[in-house]
């Protein structure tokens, strides 16, 4: 019979609970990542949508940029942080014609066809420990056809948050 010295074996036990726990926490932090990134994409989606409802029923008016800037506000969700590093600058409001070109401020609000609604430059820095990663989304987008654009017979209607 062979005699094992097993003084010569201590802490492999210990060294291989390292390895295996090491391994199954990177793997449920990618699981967790996985879920918090499908959540930002569809905040992200659901901000698209917002901002083209909006812009499609409030009043065409770029130049008015306090009234802009809160029709922008409102699409974030009233500026509540609910996914990070999502700013007013993520946003790209576009009006468009029938053929699609893009409409200038001095363009008469009749000529607007479409809104446009663009996620733009938005990165998504990944949480899992020791890998530090940032995603680049892709563009998000949703088009709508224009309604009022906030003109009514006797006034016309301004985008403040709720």
């Amino acid at each position: 019979m062979i005699n094992y010295n097993h003084s010569k074996q201590q802490g492999v036990y210990a060294v291989e609970f390292a390895i295996a726990g090491s391994l199954f926490f990177l793997l449920l932090f990618a699981v967790l990542e996985i879920g918090r990134l499908f959540f930002t994409w569809n905040v992200l989606t659901e901000v698209t949508r917002r901002g083209a409802r909006l812009a499609t029923v409030c009043y065409f008016d770029t130049t008015n940029i306090v009234a802009f800037d809160d029709m922008i506000s409102t699409s974030l969700f009233n500026d509540q942080p609910i996914i990070p590093n999502l700013s007013a600058a993520n946003l790209q409001i576009q009006y468009l014609m029938d053929d699609g070109t893009q409409v200038l401020s001095s363009v008469d609000a009749n000529f607007i066809h479409f809104v446009k609604v663009d996620i733009i430059n938005y990165q998504h820095q990944l949480l899992i420990p020791g890998l530090f990663l940032t995603l680049n989304s892709p563009t998000f987008s949703t088009t709508l056809p224009s309604e009022s654009l906030g003109v009514t017979p006797n006034t016309t209607t301004l985008c403040t948050p709720t």
